[in-house]
């Protein structure tokens, strides 16, 4: 399908405004309606290949609205659009993708092991909840120092709000959120002060308002089923359509958007027994690029199997992901830190299993409570930089009922010993957005479907978490739901919050300035649990220098051995600045508190 010429609406010449239109359709006759101002007109269009129809008009205006009309059926938005500001059922609109005028010349992307993450949601990371308000935050996020965006889904999604999950036009730029070019500036305006953007994306599954999709053709099967229904279409009939759409989208966002990499979601949901896997295909295609663009890429993927194989290169018989999430150190912090047990909680809870999380998966292969079967492979020779830890993430708040954040659950200091576990680990390290600060505010999940789909939302929503037990679910169709999420400006904090701050702050620049600490090298570092008190001890070194942390999760006081406490205090998260009330240096661990020694 290489060979195939371009989907959608592609400018061949602005001075003539020649465009062309190309559309896979399973179908017997396909027209273009374009519209113009209040005028519509419909065009016939030719079968340039069996299933592809093709049209290329001139001197219409670049900037066209258009639908592909299937006779009999009805007229649908491009698969292909790259905006729909009229949303989810509007006109697709022609978008210049050549024309903006980059700055960022010379960027070469961040090296995957320095890579520091922060993850965000659009709507909800500023009060507008625009790219525009976004760009102007980039001074706060690099005096926090983080030096990579993951940006939560922008595809085209109903209604006014939405996670981003629930996408049906994977190369749209939200309109709610502002324009491609709004979206383009932004990622430029980062690149110009040193900071990566990661997107998510989402190919396991489309939305299910606006949906247009099987319209044209086969791009779900029943082959395979998904939490979502019909799985997205990769190894049956037609299956080369869909396989080319994701693969376009791959480069869509890196070339057209100048993006450094891609968090593919859920990709466990991805069902594909043909050969070479489409996970494989995505990396192979984002090696491509980084060789043909001179900057670094960097694909990660999010699943709950623990397989290894995902990170593995295809030498290895893996599929060449740069780095996957590593569920197992969150949950193992969470249930530890909670004591919550039911869901997937069940399967862990043991603060023993710090020993192992630290440098492999906890599920390699064990019985899995919750999943009924063993789970996981063994992940010892991966390094460290492909995985990525963290201690809140959108799904692990937004997906409770009511969205508290780690900080409600567990204590301003407890959430500090968490943050600790994660930045001075070996892996890949991700905040999301208002853990800084221990945020106040919620993280709900929140939607604008219409209809029927809406109701339906609602109380799928409620029993959901029944397995939880949790019975006062928000509705995430309630307005309030969605404006109840968005963080506290920096001007409304209270002290709490700027201590939190200051202590990430500080224990984020010691990550990247320490040389025991820069590099993400798992081979060396020590993880030692003292079970009865529930101290965690973490030793790292380097050729130079070592440094030694402990990590009080107990109720009591804990003795610091002398043997360990080699160099000076390097960081407490009890000292006066943090919001705590310990000297600088102390013979004793409090509760709820964390010390590195180096």
């Amino acid at each position: 399908m290489s060979d195939l010429p371009p989907m959608g609406a592609v400018i061949l010449d602005k001075e003539r405004q020649r465009i062309s239109f190309r559309v896979f359709a399973h179908q017997k006759r396909v027209n273009l309606l374009l519209r113009q101002g209040r005028r519509q007109r419909i065009l016939p269009m030719k079968q340039e290949l069996p299933d592809v129809y093709s049209l290329t008009v001139e001197g219409r205006g670049r900037d066209l609205l258009y639908k592909f009309q299937v006779p009999g059926e009805g007229d649908f938005p491009d698969p292909y659009s790259g905006f729909q500001p009229e949303g989810v059922h509007g006109f697709s609109r022609v978008v210049d993708h050549r024309s903006f005028p980059w700055r960022d010349e010379g960027w070469g992307g961040i090296p995957q092991e320095e890579l520091m993450i922060y993850e965000l949601h659009v709507g909800t990371f500023t009060p507008g909840g625009s790219f525009g308000e976004l760009g102007e935050r980039l001074d706060y996020l690099q005096e926090l120092g983080i030096n990579t965006l993951e940006v939560m889904p922008v595809a085209e999604t109903p209604g006014r709000w939405n996670w981003g999950y629930d996408g049906v036009f994977p190369f749209s730029v939200n309109h709610n959120y502002g324009s491609p070019d709004d979206f383009r500036l932004l990622v430029d305006r980062c690149h110009q002060r040193g900071l990566g953007v990661i997107l998510d994306v989402v190919y396991n599954h489309l939305g299910p308002e606006g949906n247009y999709l099987p319209r044209f053709g086969p791009y779900f099967t029943d082959k395979h089923q998904t939490p979502w229904g019909a799985a997205v279409n990769y190894d049956d009939e037609c299956s080369e359509y869909t396989r080319r759409l994701v693969l376009d989208n791959v480069t869509h966002w890196i070339r057209n958007y100048h993006l450094d990499g891609l968090r593919l979601d859920a990709v466990h949901a991805i069902r594909d027994d043909s050969r070479p896997h489409i996970l494989q295909e995505i990396a192979r295609t984002a090696r491509d690029l980084e060789k043909e663009l001179g900057r670094r890429l960097v694909i990660i993927a999010e699943t709950d199997e623990n397989q290894s194989r995902l990170i593995n290169p295809a030498s290895q018989g893996g599929y060449g992901i740069d780095a996957q999430w590593l569920d197992d150190f969150h949950h193992t912090i969470h249930t530890v830190m909670t004591g919550e047990d039911r869901g997937y909680y069940q399967d862990y809870g043991s603060i023993e299993g710090f020993e192992k999380v630290f440098r492999n998966y906890l599920y390699t292969g064990e019985y899995s409570r919750f999943w009924k079967k063993p789970r996981g492979s063994d992940g010892r020779a991966n390094p460290g930089r492909q995985f990525v830890v963290a201690t809140q993430t959108h799904d692990q708040v937004g997906n409770r009922a009511q969205g508290e954040r780690l900080s409600h659950l567990v204590g301003f200091g407890r959430a500090k010993v968490a943050a600790g576990l994660v930045l001075l680990s070996a892996y890949l390290p991700m905040l999301f957005m208002g853990e800084e600060y221990a945020e106040s505010h919620p993280f709900q999940f929140f939607s604008d479907f219409s209809g029927e789909l809406a109701r339906a939302v609602s109380a799928g929503r409620r029993e959901e978490f029944s397995q939880f037990g949790w019975q006062e679910v928000p509705d995430p169709q309630d307005p309030g739901t969605f404006y109840r999420s968005k963080l506290t400006p920096p001007g409304e904090w209270d002290e709490q919050n700027r201590s939190m701050f200051r202590f990430y702050r500080d224990l984020i620049a010691l990550r990247k300035t320490h040389p025991a600490l820069r590099e993400p090298d798992k081979d060396r570092l020590e993880a030692r649990v003292h079970k009865s008190e529930r101290v965690v001890e973490l030793t790292r070194w380097s050729q130079e220098e070592k440094i030694s942390a402990w990590f009080n999760l107990g109720d009591d006081e804990f003795p610091l051995p002398q043997e360990g406490r080699s160099g000076r205090v390097l960081l407490h998260s009890e000292w006066e600045a943090y919001g705590g009330k310990t000297a600088r240096e102390a013979d004793t661990l409090p509760p709820a508190a964390m010390v590195v020694y180096g």
